[in-house]
C-alpha cells in the first residue's frame, strides 16, 4: 500500500471504556485503532464477512510471522492461514500482546471480583449481536497497547500500557471484514494505566477512490 497516498476518513466510532463495538471494513481500506487518552488496552478480534468461522488466529500469525507479533508489512493471518490485516504503522511506544486470552467471566471470579464484572468475551458477543451475528466461541484476541513481555523464565509479566494520548495502530483491510474492538475493562491486575477510558475506530480511504 502506498504510504504516499493521500487518504480520506470514511468513518470514525467511539468505543466507551467497558465497553465493545462491532463494524464492517472493506478490502483496501485503512483500520486504525486509537487509544483516545493514553493507557487504555483494547482486545481487537477479526473475523471474515461471509463465514464467521474463519477468525483472527493469534496461534496461526506467531507461526505464519516466526515471531511473537507480527512487525511493519507483516499480517495478522486467519485460522485458515489467509491474510487478513497488515500491520502499516504504530505510533505507540509497540508494546501489544498476541498470547494472552480475552478476560471473560471466569477470569474475574477468580481474581475475587465481587458480582458481575463486565469482560472482552461478553462485550464480543454482545457487539455482535448489536448487529444480528454471533459466533460459538471466543477466538484468542490481538492485545492492542497491552504490555504483557514474557521473560527469559518462561513467566509473563503484567504491566500498565504506556501508550499515551492519540496513539494510533494502523493495518491495510486485506478482504471484507467484521472487526470488534472491547475497551477492556479490567481494573484489577494494573494492565490500564489510569482510569479505565475510550478507543476509537477509524476508517480511511484512499482520496479518489
Amino acid at each position: 500500500m502506498d504510504r504516499a497516498a493521500v487518504w480520506e476518513v470514511v468513518s470514525r466510532h467511539r468505543v466507551p471504556a467497558r465497553t465493545g463495538l462491532a463494524i464492517d471494513v472493506e478490502e483496501g481500506q485503512r483500520l486504525t485503532i486509537i487509544d483516545v487518552d493514553g493507557g487504555q488496552v483494547g482486545d481487537f478480534f477479526a473475523f471474515n464477512r461471509d463465514d464467521l468461522g474463519e477468525y483472527l488466529s493469534a496461534s496461526h500469525t506467531r507461526a505464519t510471522n516466526g515471531r511473537l507479533f507480527p512487525g511493519l508489512g507483516e499480517a495478522f493471518v486467519s485460522s485458515r492461514r489467509r491474510p487478513m490485516l497488515r500491520v502499516l504503522a504504530d505510533t505507540s511506544p509497540g508494546f501489544h500482546d498476541l498470547l494472552i486470552a480475552a478476560c471473560d467471566p471466569a477470569r474475574y471470579e477468580q481474581l475475587g471480583a465481587p458480582g458481575w464484572h463486565a469482560s472482552c468475551a461478553e462485550n464480543l458477543h454482545a457487539a455482535l449481536a448489536a448487529r444480528g451475528l454471533s459466533v460459538g466461541h471466543v477466538p484468542q484476541p490481538f492485545n492492542v497497547f497491552m504490555r504483557t513481555p514474557p521473560e527469559l523464565d518462561g513467566s509473563i509479566s503484567w504491566l500498565a500500557a504506556r501508550s499515551a494520548a492519540g496513539d494510533r495502530f494502523e493495518m491495510e483491510v486485506l478482504q471484507p471484514l467484521v472487526v470488534a474492538l472491547s475497551a477492556c475493562p479490567s481494573d484489577l491486575i494494573g494492565i490500564n494505566a489510569g482510569e479505565l477510558s475510550d478507543l476509537e475506530l477509524e476508517v480511511s480511504r484512499r482520496g479518489g477512490s
